[in-house]
């Protein structure tokens, strides 16, 4: 299958500052946007009859939490769902490829465990039954536990960024799966001019998040942050065009809320890094954009993923 999705939503910024004094209810607004979008979603994968769920995207597209969103609107409409994540299929460090410096790829397909992912796709696909193995991220080993699955009837939602790779699904009926690619579809002009890209957006919710949650400065996930996007590009754009489904990640408030939290990263950010003009160059693209505070986000809400 070949798709051609539309462009993306080109929005004036100052209608979104105009929008952004609503507060409460632009937030509001936007997060009935995506319900109603994850609702949309869940009906197509009901009505392609498939058991298994291939979700994708870059990275901070929002891609696990939309999964597990997306499995609960299935559990509503009747369809027993469950979330598998990839990364329980590592292999382990000691087996990652090495980019030609020397250094491990962690974007390569080759960290993942093929043949067990193949195995495990396909054991669902013909019993509704597998054993998944389990990851140990502290050791960056595979973890003796293993985890049972049973889809009782319905549907297993596959996410991570290899997803939409062929050979997860080359033993797999072509009936039985349905392909999800998450990405966000709004992005800011001035004037009529781009000023802030999906990319941007993208890169200041990985930055966030990793420093609220995984303990990672701002310079190491701006170190890390083009070869993420060299591995984006090798390993799942490509693959894009071959979704059922694409799945709009963005929220227009979101733009309100990275303004008003980009002070904390630039009071973090030593003035003699490397990165510090990377993220200078950043933040500048945001000068033209009222903030608003972190409070307006939901408790649950998806994007609470990235802003804590």
């Amino acid at each position: 299958m070949i798709t051609i999705w539309v462009p993306k939503r080109l929005v004036e910024i100052d209608l979104c500052n105009v929008a952004a004094r609503s507060g409460p209810e632009l937030a509001a607004a936007c997060e009935e946007s995506y319900a109603r979008r994850l609702r949309y979603a869940a009906r197509k994968i009901r009505q392609s009859g498939a058991k298994i769920i291939m979700l994708t995207g870059p990275s901070a597209s929002g891609k696990t939490t939309t999964s597990h969103k997306l499995a609960a609107v299935l559990r509503e409409m009747g369809t027993p769902a469950q979330v598998i994540s990839l990364d329980n299929f590592f292999r382990g460090s000691e087996y990652y490829p090495k980019m030609p410096d020397g250094t491990l790829d962690y974007e390569h397909p080759d960290t993942l465990d093929m043949p067990l992912i193949r195995q495990c796709l396909q054991e669902l696909s013909q019993t509704d039954h597998t054993v998944l193995p389990t990851y140990d991220f502290v050791k960056e080993e595979r973890a003796e536990k293993t985890e049972p699955i049973d889809l009782a009837g319905g549907v297993c939602i596959v996410e991570g960024i290899h997803a939409l790779n062929p050979m997860l699904t080359s033993l797999v009926p072509s009936g039985h799966v349905y392909r999800i690619y998450a990405g966000l579809r709004e992005e800011y002009c001035q004037e009529g001019r781009r000023l802030i890209g999906t990319q941007d957006i993208r890169l200041c919710r990985r930055v966030l998040r990793d420093a609220a949650t995984r303990g990672r400065s701002p310079e190491k996930t701006l170190a890390m942050w083009e070869r993420v996007l060299d591995g984006e590009t090798r390993y799942i754009k490509g693959f894009k065009n071959t979704a059922d489904f694409l799945l709009d990640t963005a929220f227009t408030y979101e733009l309100a809320i990275i303004a008003g939290l980009l002070p904390e990263v630039g009071r973090v950010m030593s003035p003699d890094s490397i990165y510090t003009e990377m993220w200078d160059e950043t933040a500048r693209r945001f000068e033209h954009v009222e903030p608003l505070g972190r409070e307006l986000i939901p408790e649950g809400a998806m994007l609470r993923e990235f802003y804590r």
